[in-house]
Order: C-alpha cells, then sequence, then structure tokens
C-alpha cells in the first residue's frame, strides 16, 4: 500500500512537470510533453491512470482558471470549477482505456486515446496534445513527421521506452540547434495590437479609424492580418467604411469580426480591399462555455457562437490559400490537421487575448501554430491582441 502511494506521487510530480514545462509557452519545450504516454503506461492501478492525465493536464491548462477570472471579471473560484470541468475529457478518455494487461493492448489502447483526443467530440476539448511536439521534432516532414510522432509516443508505452526515448531526445537535440524562426510569407505582415478589452467592444468609427490609419501605413500590396474581433459587429457600413478607406491603395486586409443574427453569432475573418469585402471564413470551433453554448439549444433558447466544425478548412486570398486558426483552435489538433489536407500555402493565425492576462495562454498557442507550421514547412502569419 505504502508503495503504490509512494508511485502515484512520483508518477503524480512528474506528470505535473511534464504538462508544466511542455507546455510553457516556448516552441522547443513541446517535446518534454512526449513523456506522458511513458508516465501514464508506469501507472499500476486504475486510480494512478486517472491522476496521471488529471495532473499533466492541469498543470499544462494551468492558465485557464485567471483568464476566466479575467474574462468575467469574477473571482477564481469559476474559473477553478472550469478547469476541473475542462479536464474531463481528457482524464476520462485515458482512465477507461488504460490496461495494466502487457503486449499489444496498452500501446494500441493509448493510440485510440491519441486519436480520440484529436477529433471531435472529446477533441473538443483536445489541449494540451503531445503530438503538437511533431513539428519541433520533425520540421519539414509533414504527415510522414506526425505518423512518427504517433510511433514514437506509442512506444513510449512499451518495453521500449528507452529506445524511443533517446531517439526522440537525439531528433530534439538536432531541431534544437537547427530550428530558425518560421517565416512569413512574401508581402503579409501579422498586426499585434495592445488595445485590450476595448478591441471589439469599442466599435465606433474612431477605432475604425485607427485601424484604417493602421493598415494605410503598410508597403503597397501588403496584406495585412489584424486580430480576432478587430473590426467589432460586422455589418455591411463597416464594409462601405473600410472599401472607400483602401479604395486608393493595394492594400488587403484581413481582419476578425462577429456575424450577429438572430440565432446567435459567427466568430469571422473579413478580408476586405479597394475591390470590396467578403466574409472569408467561420470559425470551426469557439471556445466551449463563453462562446460555444450548444446546450442553451436544448432548452429551446438561442444565442452563443456557432461551431462550423469541419467548414471552410481552406480560404482564399489572392493567389493564396489559407489555412486560418482563430483562437481557441490553435490549441486543438483536428482544424489544422483538416487544413493541412488541402496544402495550404500559409497559416494564419489570430487572437483576442486581452482575457488572458497573467497567464502564459497566448505563448501556449503561438508555440502551437509555430509547431503546427514547421511541421508542415509553412509560413506563418500570427495577429493577436493583448
Amino acid at each position: 500500500m505504502r508503495r503504490n502511494l509512494f508511485r502515484a506521487g512520483v508518477l503524480v510530480a512528474l506528470s505535473v512537470s511534464v504538462g508544466w514545462i511542455g507546455w510553457s509557452g516556448d516552441v522547443l519545450l513541446l517535446p518534454v510533453a512526449g513523456a506522458f504516454p511513458m508516465l501514464w503506461s508506469l501507472a499500476r492501478t486504475r486510480l494512478q491512470a486517472t491522476s496521471v492525465p488529471a495532473a499533466y493536464f492541469l498543470a499544462a491548462s494551468r492558465g485557464l482558471p485567471q483568464g476566466v477570472s479575467n474574462f468575467y471579471s469574477s473571482d477564481i473560484w469559476p474559473g477553478l470549477l472550469l478547469w476541473l470541468v475542462a479536464s474531463s475529457a481528457f482524464v476520462a478518455v485515458h482512465a477507461v482505456l488504460w490496461t495494466d494487461r502487457r503486449g499489444w493492448q496498452k500501446p494500441l489502447r493509448y493510440m485510440v486515446a491519441c486519436v480520440v483526443m484529436a477529433v471531435p467530440p472529446f477533441g473538443i476539448l483536445g489541449w494540451a496534445h503531445p503530438i503538437t511536439a511533431a513539428g519541433v521534432l520533425f520540421p519539414g516532414w509533414g504527415w510522414w513527421g506526425l505518423a512518427a510522432m504517433a510511433a514514437g509516443l506509442t512506444v513510449m508505452t512499451t518495453r521500449y521506452r528507452p529506445a524511443a526515448a533517446l531517439a526522440i531526445m537525439g531528433f530534439w537535440l538536432w531541431s534544437a540547434a537547427e530550428w530558425t524562426e518560421v517565416i512569413l510569407p512574401a508581402s503579409w505582415i501579422g498586426v499585434d495590437l495592445e488595445m485590450g478589452v476595448s478591441l471589439g467592444r469599442n466599435t465606433d468609427l474612431v477605432r475604425q479609424q485607427e485601424l484604417i490609419d493602421l493598415a494605410r501605413s503598410q508597403p503597397q500590396g501588403t496584406t495585412v492580418v489584424l486580430p480576432e474581433s478587430a473590426l467589432g459587429f460586422w455589418t455591411s457600413t463597416v464594409g462601405r467604411v473600410w472599401q472607400r478607406a483602401l479604395k486608393d491603395t493595394d492594400i488587403t486586409v484581413i481582419a476578425g469580426a462577429a456575424v450577429v443574427d438572430s440565432q446567435g453569432y459567427d466568430n469571422v475573418l473579413v478580408k476586405l480591399s479597394a475591390d470590396g469585402n467578403e466574409i472569408v471564413y467561420r470559425e470551426r470551433m469557439p471556445v466551449p462555455g463563453s462562446m460555444w453554448q450548444p446546450w442553451r439549444g436544448w432548452f429551446g433558447d438561442k444565442g452563443g457562437a456557432r461551431a462550423h466544425f469541419f467548414a471552410n478548412p481552406v480560404v482564399h486570398a489572392g493567389d493564396m490559400k489559407i489555412a486560418p486558426l482563430i483562437c481557441y483552435e490553435q490549441l486543438l489538433v483536428w482544424p489544422v490537421l483538416q487544413s493541412a489536407l488541402h496544402r495550404p500555402d500559409v497559416i494564419v493565425a489570430v487572437g483576442n487575448g486581452w482575457w488572458t492576462a497573467g497567464t502564459s495562454i497566448i505563448d501556449i498557442q503561438r508555440a502551437s501554430s509555430e509547431a503546427w507550421a514547421g511541421l508542415f514547412g509553412l509560413p506563418l502569419v500570427i495577429s493577436f491582441n493583448s
């Protein structure tokens, strides 16, 4: 009994360390998360197999309580509750699929857990997925790199884990020595703003003019990317204001906005230029709870953001095919992989992270986006508001 408690304590402590370090916001530390399947496989009881993923996930998502508190201007308790609820899918999947049988069952079950946490419905809460580190260990390998990472994670659950760990360490050291910042595509620029909570809420003409002046200050021929919610509520009037303002330029703007109707709203990206404007992307996975609230429909209520799960994986801006990722989508697996199937030319990652003050959430989103861009050898454009 005492030995089991000691073992459980060690596994939980190591899981906290792996989650904390791997998801610290430094892209080169993502491979630390690859130790999680080993810790999960070393569990000797179902209780240990529950506590290990709980410790890993809660450490990886440690910024959530503070972020929720900032968002709702409340004390920390609602954030702590949501933090625990958010971990439920990850913990339940790994606890249910764990087995103490030796042989092929444990690696097979871990692979099933990997897939289940990568796609809906469980993938909706599939943050901190260790497979994200594929872009750091195997930059430019694309789907082969994803397969190599999946194989490495699976072997980490077997008695051959020392060999897998050494191989991962070797690729990690090689990658860290050769790592270069993900490049911007030619004539593209992502603009980071520091407008806090006012972005998207202050939608008067003064704010629109500030953003227009910012866009017009860029060189001719540039595609300017502005953060999520930058334009506020999207209307035809806002579109006309921007079109007139860009009339004598060769500048294209891609910016976030919200399209509201009687049923709810869509979190979107809008393309603006002198030639016109159009909604080019509707968010596939808004933030559950604060934005996406499907339970409201169960009670005949309306409102909340709509989730377009597998819609518009790529969009076009001129001759460029874009893989868009808005905020929460950068933490998940399936949106970027679905987009990658369509062979995009660039990843565009935007967010409005004013509510993440005091946390590493934006850094984690950036690191995740950089890892996916590195895996598929794609240029990356990032635009955040803080």
